[in-house]
């Protein structure tokens, strides 16, 4: 990583990340982005098949975009209005209730603060504390969403969290029936599709079970379509559902301006907020920021200018046919799935029987703690930018900017497939990795 920005960036923001990157061969550091491409700072190109986690459903710097927002900057609009109504934030607020019927929108800069605006919510309106959440699942890493985290590996340092909230496996009706019979729980939170849990998509029929136990026990239904909304997955909402609270973040923005936002029904919000002395009891100074505003606006609009989310499940139907062919009876591949342009391919060695003869727990480790790292280094290396669930290094996410077109996602089953073609086992995998990780030791990237 021959730039300035490495050594300044290790000293003064995360040393050991950076020296995971060196560990994991990521040795870039990326300069430009236009549409689905990527530059570093080599000039090398390569197709991000990543979007910033799934923000940049526009692609990089759409030129509408970029046009309307230098536009705004020249309306010398006042950018934070505390003391009145906001007429972008009025604007926005409309076209999101336009696409729900949940008409009250609380707004705020990311993911993690919309969930917890949707927490604070519950509770206020249901007069509850207790929460349930699903293993695996990911809503942030703010102090109140940590208590819903769904990975013990980044929940456990920041303990004791929230009091009062349960974990349940995703899927798992009987379950969630179970952890709400007490009528203790505000809200249940969940993602329609797991993300960064391995790509889960839950059984049909799951989030109507779902909103049938929650009513039934008078709990909010909570959807995090954080990663999943705006069209990622196919279709302009992932829930097949209408929750009571919808959480929105990345993609609202385009990965260009930071904003979120929390929708309700009229009533959910009367509950909780609706007096003259509890109106203020929820605010962020930046939520709802006119810049923010706009960049959303336009976003929606171009979402349905340009067709996009109709495009994203042709194009994800084409990128899942595509995997699914060129990887059929692959022995490292245990399965792909997905909608939309949210896919897993889940690596592993399809062999238990050989597995649990050899050793089982020592094959289990290698493929979550190996698999994922070194497919991406592969893929990296033939020009695609892409990354493991972060909660299951084992599955490779594959999220591309829904801008993408046929002849890219063609290119990108191919670098999958041609990766895997060479490794049909385990052995050769670990035989590359420890050698490509001992060059970066001996190369010091791992401690720069």
């Amino acid at each position: 990583m021959n730039h300035p920005c490495v050594e300044t960036y290790a000293r003064h923001v995360n040393p050991a990340f950076v020296k995971l990157l060196g560990v994991f061969g990521y040795g870039r550091v990326f300069v430009r982005a236009k549409d689905v491409w990527l530059w570093d700072h080599e000039d090398r190109r390569y197709l991000d098949a990543l979007a910033g986690f799934g923000s940049f459903n526009l692609g990089h710097n759409h030129p509408a975009l970029l046009g309307r927002l230098r536009e705004f900057l020249d309306e010398d609009v006042m950018n934070l209005v505390h003391v009145g109504p906001s007429p972008h934030m009025a604007r926005l607020a409309e076209e999101l209730a336009s696409l729900v019927p949940l008409e009250i929108v609380l707004f705020a800069s990311s993911g993690a603060e919309a969930v917890e605006a949707a927490m604070k919510l519950a509770r206020a309106a249901t007069r509850r504390k207790g929460f349930v959440s699903c293993r695996g699942g990911f809503h942030g890493t703010n102090l109140g969403t940590l208590s819903i985290m769904g990975e013990e590996r980044m929940r456990k340092p920041f303990e004791p969290l929230l009091a009062e909230c349960v974990q349940v496996p995703f899927g798992d009706s009987e379950a969630l029936g179970q952890a709400l019979h007490g009528r203790r729980v505000a809200g249940f939170v969940v993602e329609p599709i797991q993300g960064e849990g391995g790509v889960i998509v839950p059984p049909p029929g799951y989030l109507r079970e779902a909103r049938d136990l929650c009513r039934k026990y008078g709990t909010l239904l909570i959807a995090d379509e954080v990663q999943t909304g705006l069209g990622r997955t196919g279709t302009i909402f992932a829930s097949d559902v209408m929750p009571d609270i919808l959480v929105l973040g990345k993609a609202l923005g385009s990965g260009m301006v930071p904003i979120s936002a929390t929708l309700a029904s009229r009533e959910i919000h009367r509950r909780a907020y609706g007096s003259m002395d509890r109106f203020d009891l929820h605010a962020s100074t930046y939520g709802g920021n006119a810049l923010g505003c706009v960049a959303a606006l336009e976003t929606l609009r171009i979402l349905k200018e340009e067709n996009l989310v109709a495009g994203s499940a042709a194009r994800g139907t084409r990128l899942l046919e595509g995997l699914r062919r060129r990887l059929a009876g692959h022995p490292l591949v245990r399965e792909i799935r997905g909608r939309g342009l949210l896919v897993g391919i889940e690596l592993g060695p399809t062999d238990i029987g050989w597995a649990n003869r050899v050793a089982p727990f020592l094959v289990k480790g290698v493929a979550k703690k190996v698999f994922g790292q070194w497919a991406s280094m592969q893929l990296l290396e033939r020009g695609i930018l892409c990354q493991p669930a972060s909660h299951r290094w084992d599955v490779l996410k594959i999220e591309p900017p829904l801008t993408i077109a046929e002849p890219e996602i063609d290119a990108l089953v191919d670098a999958v497939a041609d990766v895997l073609a060479d490794y049909r086992g385990i052995a050769p995998i670990l035989r590359d990795a420890t050698r490509r990780i001992g060059q970066q030791f001996r190369r010091g990237w791992a401690f720069r």
